[in-house]
């Protein structure tokens, strides 16, 4: 929701608000290619890989499959021609998350686009540890402070 927000905060006129900055925080990313991530958490407490295709097969336009862009924001389409015009990313994301590969592949493309990006892609963690281990969290909340703050 972030990025397609963020697109379609482009065509608006904001003034005098600025969109300075988005933040990722794990984002939910599919496809219809299975990644290494997806196939090693396929059966993740949280977030199993039906669970995730049946998010997508309900969020979706009726008929359209995980490479749709809202699912899948890599592809290529006309979304891709004004990624270069977005602001500041902060993607954050852990090794231990289904959706893992899908958020590294989402950074590279906003950096092959131009965009300014902080990543900070974790070996360590899962989907959702900010919920359950409190340490976490307050590393989390202190790297979306430090990039509202540049």
């Amino acid at each position: 929701m972030v990025f397609h927000t963020a697109l379609r905060a482009l065509e608006l006129e904001l003034e005098p608000v600025n969109m300075a900055g988005f933040v990722m925080n794990q984002p939910m990313f599919g496809g219809k290619r299975r990644t290494r991530s997806e196939i090693k958490f396929a059966t993740d407490q949280l977030v199993p890989l039906p669970a995730l295709d049946l998010t997508w097969e309900l969020a979706l336009p009726v008929g359209a499959d995980r490479d749709h862009v809202y699912c899948n924001p890599v592809v290529d389409g006309p979304h891709r021609r004004k990624v270069p015009l977005l602001g500041r990313f902060l993607v954050i994301g852990f090794e231990g998350d289904p959706m893992f590969d899908r958020q590294q592949e989402f950074v590279k493309m906003l950096v092959l686009c131009g965009v300014r990006v902080m990543a900070k892609l974790d070996e360590i963690g899962f989907h959702g540890i900010d919920l359950v281990d409190p340490r976490r969290a307050r590393i989390i909340m202190s790297l979306i402070k430090d990039f509202v703050r540049r």
